[in-house]
C-alpha cells in the first residue's frame, strides 16, 4: 500500500479539489464561457483558470516556500528554489470543450529539475493515478505497472497528432507510414496526460509526442518510471522536460520504436 508524502498528499487532494470544479462546468458546459487562447484550435475556458487557481492555492497552503508552474498563470519563484510545483489544471481541453470526458489534471513536484512526484486525475473517468519516486504508480490505491509486449507487431502505441498551428505534420505523416504496418495499433486519445497514464497502467505500449510542454509530460514520466518503463526524447535521447517532445513505453518496445521514429524524421522520402 503507497502512503504518500504530505507533499504527494497535499498534490492528490489539490488534484481533486480542481477536478471537482471541472466536473461541475463539465455538466454545463452549454453556459460554459469560451475563449480564444492562441488560435480556433487551442482553446481555453474559465474553467481552465479556476483549476489552476484552485491548484496553486491549496499548493501554497501546503508548502508556501515552493515555486509554481502552471499552464495558464506562467511562474511564480519562491524562497526554496529547488523545489517547483507544476501544473497543467485541464489536460485536454479540446476534449472537454467537446464533451469526451477523456481529460484530467496534471500536478507534477520537480527537485533540481528533476520530477520526484506526479498526479494525474481524470475526473470524468474516476481515476486517480500518482507516483513517488521509488514508491511505484498507483491507481485508485492499486499498484500498476508498464504491459509486457515485447515486439511492435503485437504492440498498441498512442501518439499526439499536430493540429491546426503545431508544427511537423510531414513528419507526422512519415512517421505513419512506417509505423502503421509494424505494430497493432495506434491510438490517440487528444490529451497527453490520459496517454502517459495509460502506458504507465499497461493499456497502451508506448506513447509519442513532438511539440509538448513540461506540464503536459511531467507526472506521466515518473508514472512511466515508476510503474516500470522508460522515458526519452522522441529521438531516444536524455529526456529534457523543456525539450518539448517525449516518448515513453514499456521499455521492452522502446529501441524498436526509437528507430522507426529516427527513420521517419532523418529521410523525408520516407
Amino acid at each position: 500500500m503507497l502512503v504518500p508524502s504530505s507533499d504527494l498528499q497535499a498534490m492528490i487532494e489539490a488534484a481533486q479539489a480542481a477536478g471537482a470544479g471541472l466536473q461541475r462546468h463539465f455538466g454545463q458546459l452549454a453556459e460554459l464561457a469560451i475563449r480564444s487562447k492562441s488560435g480556433p484550435a487551442d482553446l481555453v475556458s474559465i474553467a481552465d483558470e479556476e483549476a489552476e487557481r484552485t491548484c496553486r492555492a491549496l499548493l501554497a497552503k501546503a508548502q508556501p516556500a515552493y515555486g509554481f508552474l502552471g499552464e495558464e498563470g506562467g511562474a511564480f519563484g519562491g524562497s526554496d528554489d529547488a523545489q517547483t510545483w507544476i501544473v497543467d489544471p485541464l489536460d485536454g481541453t479540446t476534449n472537454f470543450l467537446f464533451a469526451c470526458p477523456l481529460w484530467g489534471v496534471n500536478i507534477a513536484l520537480a527537485r533540481e529539475g528533476e520530477v520526484v512526484a506526479g498526479v494525474t486525475y481524470l475526473p470524468a473517468v474516476d481515476e486517480m493515478y500518482v507516483a513517488e519516486q521509488g514508491k511505484g504508480a498507483w491507481l485508485n490505491g492499486q499498484r500498476i505497472r508498464v504491459s509486457q509486449r515485447g515486439a511492435l507487431i503485437d504492440a498498441v502505441l498512442a501518439c499526439g497528432i499536430p493540429f491546426a498551428g503545431k508544427p511537423d505534420h510531414p513528419l507526422f505523416a512519415r512517421e505513419m507510414a512506417l509505423l502503421s504496418a509494424q505494430v497493432a495499433g495506434i491510438r490517440r486519445t487528444g490529451a497527453c496526460a490520459v496517454d502517459m497514464a495509460w502506458v504507465a497502467a499497461g493499456r497502451w505500449d508506448a506513447y509519442w509526442e513532438r511539440a509538448l510542454n513540461v506540464w503536459d509530460m511531467a507526472p506521466g514520466v515518473i508514472l512511466v518510471k515508476e510503474a516500470g518503463g522508460v522515458a526519452t526524447s522522441a529521438t531516444g535521447s536524455v529526456l529534457d522536460l523543456h525539450g518539448q517532445n517525449v516518448c515513453v513505453s514499456n521499455g521492452a518496445v522502446h529501441a524498436a520504436l526509437i528507430e522507426t521514429l529516427n527513420a521517419a524524421l532523418e529521410n523525408p522520402a520516407a
